[in-house]
């Protein structure tokens, strides 16, 4: 063919056709680099990538405490409406979705753009009536908790595109995502309790309540196998106390594990059990002077009541005597208590399946008097979660235990820390604290409880204590011969009633909280009450 020759009429139709079908497809191209890699410019992902659904999380009895639900992303093609404005109100008022949003991004140059996310089958049906062309639904999942809030802090969130962004939801993400294979995933169980959850929760928020305290929390955990089965922190998603966004504490942090504390007198379990690991006190009934003050160069240690000019060891625990303690633990000195804190793990972070890891803080100059106000619960500061794993191991025979939230339910106590002769006497001191001394509040007939209160002053921004504030605690266990359960509780400056003659020391707040909690759990965790009798035949 002659190269000047004319193009004929059928030529220059696949030549237009040509350069329409280039034209497509730059366009197609244009619009998979945009929506590939700028996501929209609006906070929109490609329209046809579809989430995977996470894992159920259970409780250790099966109760469904969160599960992926399908539903739907809603694309939009602005270009193809004939009135931008009208649509974009339309589809505001359908999905609950910002209209001066939609209108800006319609009014973008944008092909495809993200007009809502997670919309459920009633909200898709609104959309639909409405008309409006070249509407894609693309398939998602939402994250739903049909607990509600129960458990919030210790179970966590997700953002929409299904990954963990607080509690267990981010503490065990790689876990709860599908496998390769695309297999649907196993449900994760955890050590949760939902019974003793709402117990501990309840009884937490009745006593913040009745003592107006700032804060609250407790915690439930097996001595044996580590297995936290309740963790409680107030406030909490859904408080009316909670002030938000600002000036207000953030529901969602769990103060049990993020937050560290003086925690005050509970620490004395842990200076007695030291000075019996040493051998400091030769008997329970071995005598210590008290009187009104123990001088240590230039400071002195007082007592927060008033006491006899002497006192036994097991007394000294009882009564909670600061000047007592102090003296037994200057018997074992400064490197000791050190070492036997950290033996128990108390100058480190406590790892668990959550993201919170809080460290304690302790002095850099571990002297004398740093020795005596640590030995009575004043200068370190600990995670509730750090004390309670301690606490447990001094009381379960003396062995190792890793916090968990995941349920094993096999013992799973590790290597021997301090000895078992040690443990029995320490469960058998907190058993007279609780029938003789500050903790008479906390016993539960036919539990045998033993415990220890805690009333630690509280810092202030400038170090110094704040005049009257108290952070009251208490550290049960039951049953104390045997005890496979620890309960500890905490109020966070809690304020005197009527009842309690103005008074807002723990026995008076925190021990009887602790033992309400156990009057409640012990019967759903399968533990009847030995018969009163029993009882005080053993205490006789």
């Amino acid at each position: 063919m002659d190269a000047a020759a004319p193009l004929t009429v059928v030529q220059r139709r696949i030549a237009i056709a040509a350069v329409l079908c280039v034209a497509a497809f730059a366009a197609v191209g244009g619009w998979l680099v945009d929506v590939t890699l700028f996501g929209g410019h609006d906070g929109s992902v490609a329209p046809h990538q579809v989430l995977q659904s996470r894992a159920d999380i259970v409780d250790r009895n099966g109760e469904l405490l969160a599960r992926d639900l399908p539903v739907h992303d809603l694309y939009a093609q602005p270009g193809v409406f004939w009135n931008k404005d009208q649509a974009a109100t339309e589809l505001a008022a359908a999905v609950g979705a910002s209209d001066a949003r939609l209108r800006r991004i319609f009014a973008s140059k944008h092909r495809f753009v993200l007009v809502a996310r997670q919309l459920a089958p009633n909200a898709q049906d609104r959309v639909l009536r409405l008309g409006l062309p070249d509407l894609e639904f693309v398939r998602s999942y939402k994250r739903y908790y049909p607990k509600g809030y129960a458990a919030a802090q210790v179970i966590g969130l997700t953002d929409p595109d299904g990954n963990g962004l607080t509690g267990l939801e981010l503490g065990l993400g790689p876990r709860l995502r599908a496998p390769q294979d695309g297999a649907a995933p196993k449900p994760v169980q955890l050590s949760l309790d939902m019974r003793v959850q709402y117990a501990l929760a309840q009884e937490v928020a009745n006593a913040r309540q009745e003592f107006t305290a700032k804060a609250a929390g407790g915690i439930v955990m097996n001595v044996d196998t580590g297995e936290i089965l309740a963790m409680v922190s107030l406030p909490a998603p859904g408080d009316a106390s909670v002030v938000a966004p600002a000036g207000g504490a953030d529901p969602y942090r769990n103060r049990m594990v993020d937050d560290v504390y003086e925690l005050g007198s509970v620490f004395k379990i842990f200076s007695f059990a030291m000075a019996l690991e040493d051998h400091t006190i030769t008997s329970l009934d071995e005598q210590f002077p008290i009187g009104r003050g123990y001088k240590i160069g230039r400071h002195t240690i007082h007592d927060a009541e008033k006491m006899p000019a002497t006192l036994s060891v097991r007394d000294i625990l009882a009564q909670s005597s600061n000047i007592g303690t102090a003296q037994i633990v200057l018997l074992s000195g400064a490197d000791r208590q050190k070492a036997f804190l950290a033996k128990l793990g108390l100058l480190s972070a406590v790892h668990t399946e959550l993201p919170g890891d809080a460290r304690s803080l302790y002095p850099s100059h571990w002297g004398d008097i740093q020795t005596a106000t640590i030995g009575f619960g004043q200068g370190i500061s600990i995670s509730p979660l750090a004390y309670v794993r301690a606490a447990a191991e001094v009381v379960n025979g003396g062995r190792a235990i890793t916090p968990t939230f995941l349920k094993h339910p096999e013992d799973a106590r590790g290597a021997q820390l301090i000895s078992p002769q040690t443990s029995a006497t320490i469960r058998q001191l907190l058993r007279y604290v609780v029938t003789n001394g500050t903790g008479k509040s906390a016993d539960v007939p036919g539990y045998d409880v033993g415990g220890k209160t805690g009333s630690a002053q509280v810092p202030g921004p400038d170090g110094r204590y704040l005049r009257g504030a108290l952070r009251t605690s208490f550290c049960a266990i039951f049953p104390a011969d045997n005890p496979r359960y620890l309960v500890f509780v905490l109020l966070d400056r809690p304020h005197g009633t009527k009842k309690t003659f103005g008074f807002a020391l723990a026995g008076f707040t925190t021990a009887p909280l602790a033992g309400r909690v156990i009057a409640r759990i012990a019967p759903l965790l399968g533990l009847p009450p030995a018969p009163v009798h029993t009882v005080a035949k053993e205490n006789s």
